[in-house]
């Protein structure tokens, strides 16, 4: 009974805080419902963009796969930082400096109109087939597990799962379709903190509890009893390997961080490029710390549970939750862990809306239509997209390697052919848009066929690595007989202010440093 006052007590809080927050915001204009009104503080971006990031797919899914691997995985974390120092050095402020308020449009600017559709069609669909159901279904898994709802209600797991999917999504639709991204950014500040501190506490009260009293004495016993498990050097063989750090990871992070319209969305919203870049190098510290909340509670599993739980580990976290954290708080901690889920979803759907209202709706059949029109045209999306989430969600279930590595895997046939024409765009002047529009399908086709029809013995990330060479190749070689019409030049519209952060390269720096440090320091096991 506790639990469940204190998650309905927390989960009220933050939607009335949201809501007299947002009491005065006008919402119907287009930079205030989908970029919030560009006033975004670094504080905000930085609470926004990790909890956006942060969701229950990193909960459930990376603790159960530290469980069974280890700190191996932490790679997909502390790298980042890296990504997020070139975000704030290089891309944000030509984001800003064209006034973007989504990714496509540059793509546009770049290359033509065909292309910017492409990609936003591209993002539409990897939304609805990837991302979307897959937080839903792992903030089902904890929210079901922590309340028992196929008990209460006296019906099987299945069809508890399926109800608490049902809910998630309507509750998390409800913020996004009547808040845009200002009602996202507010709830996820409070949220993201919030995971931060009551992600940390279950570690904690765990490791006081194994050392009895003392989290360093816990620690050492944990250590103790599987050194190897603190390894972050994967072998060839794991489940990420240490060489893919050299390969496809580092193309995936800068797309992640750099170009992804639901991340860039929360800089793009910023009220300067000093507010930008303290957001996105404050998320760079807040990814460092992450792994004490995504990874060593799966680790700490391993220590209670053994391999018990092997051919279930996404059912790790929710265990580990209920056996060390007292009644009263679990239902505060299952408030933010709902958070966090909507918090992913609601930002999803806000920059899919985002997305099609402006680079699909607005481009081919209202050229002419107000912003009032193109508010309702994304809340209609959302909700329609919504839906679809829903219905797709349990289908991930059975994830052979969990539900954190089938993510990453589905992720890989959108955003590297995305990030190859991006970077392209960037740095090889020559390539044309005929070149760009040939290697995202040669890119999307060559992934699909390496990971999902043909077994190829190759981790799939070194394929990302693999397929963003392939698409540099065929989009020099395309260009050669189509050639760029006329020089791209990049304008400056002058709508914030470009002032940087004084201290931007001082951050920049020890996010490096601590970044390698991590990797010395614990690459000795």
């Amino acid at each position: 009974m506790y639990t469940v006052i204190s998650f309905i007590a927390f989960t009220a809080f933050v939607a009335f805080y949201s809501w007299y927050k947002l009491r005065k915001e006008k919402l119907d204009s287009k930079d205030g419902y989908f970029l919030g009104g560009r006033s975004l503080t670094g504080v905000v971006i930085a609470g926004s963009m990790l909890l956006t990031n942060i969701s229950t797919e990193h909960l459930i899914g990376m603790n159960g796969s530290s469980y069974k691997n280890g700190f191996i995985i932490i790679a997909w974390e502390v790298t980042s930082a890296l990504a997020l120092v070139v975000a704030a050095i290089y891309f944000v402020p030509k984001y800003l400096k064209m006034g973007l308020t989504t990714i496509p449009q540059y793509l546009e600017k770049r290359f033509d109109s065909t292309t910017r559709t492409l990609v936003a069609l591209f993002l539409m669909i990897s939304f609805i087939v990837t991302l979307l159901p897959i937080v839903l279904y792992t903030g089902a898994i904890n929210i079901e597990s922590i309340f028992n709802i196929s008990e209460v209600l006296d019906i099987s797991k299945k069809e508890g799962l399926w109800i608490t999917v049902i809910a998630i999504g309507i509750l998390g639709s409800v913020y996004a379709i009547f808040g845009g991204l200002k009602a996202v950014a507010v709830s996820d500040t409070i949220n993201g903190y919030g995971l931060l501190i009551g992600g940390l506490a279950i570690p904690l009260i765990a490791l006081v509890s194994i050392g009895d009293g003392n989290p360093l004495t816990g620690l050492s016993k944990v250590y103790a009893h599987s050194p190897e498990k603190f390894n972050v050097i994967g072998a060839k063989d794991s489940v990420l390997p240490f060489g893919v750090l050299f390969t496809g990871l580092i193309i995936n992070q800068l797309y992640f961080w750099s170009m992804n319209q639901t991340i860039i969305q929360r800089a793009l919203g910023a009220k300067n490029l000093v507010e930008a870049q303290k957001g996105l190098l404050f998320t760079g510290v807040l990814k460092i710390l992450v792994p004490i909340i995504i990874i060593l509670p799966g680790v700490i599993g391993f220590y209670y549970y053994g391999d018990s739980l092997y051919d279930n580990q996404d059912m790790i976290y929710p265990e580990l939750i209920k056996k060390v954290l007292p009644v009263g708080l679990v239902g505060i901690f299952a408030a933010i862990v709902m958070g966090a889920v909507l918090s992913t979803f609601n930002s999803v759907l806000n920059s899919a809306a985002t997305i099609f209202s402006i680079d699909v709706y607005k481009r081919h059949f209202g050229k002419s239509c107000s912003d009032k029109k193109l508010v309702k045209v994304g809340k209609g999306t959302s909700a329609v997209l919504a839906v679809f989430a829903i219905l797709v969600a349990p289908m991930v279930a059975s994830a052979p390697d969990g539900l954190y590595q089938l993510l990453q895997q589905l992720n890989g046939i959108f955003f590297i052919p995305i990030a190859s024409i991006m970077i392209a765009g960037f740095f090889l002047s020559k390539i044309s848009a005929m070149g760009a529009k040939v290697a995202l399908f040669v890119g999307l086709a060559f992934y699909i066929l390496t990971t999902f029809v043909f077994k190829v013995n190759v981790h799939f990330v070194h394929i990302w690595g693999i397929e963003f060479l392939l698409n540099l190749a065929v989009m020099f070689g395309v260009s050669y007989f189509y050639p760029p019409n006329e020089d791209f030049k990049q304008e400056d519209l002058q709508i914030v202010d470009m002032k940087e952060w004084k201290y931007t390269k001082q951050m920049s720096i020890f996010l490096c440093l601590i970044t390698i440090t991590i990797y010395v320091l614990l690459g000795r096991n």
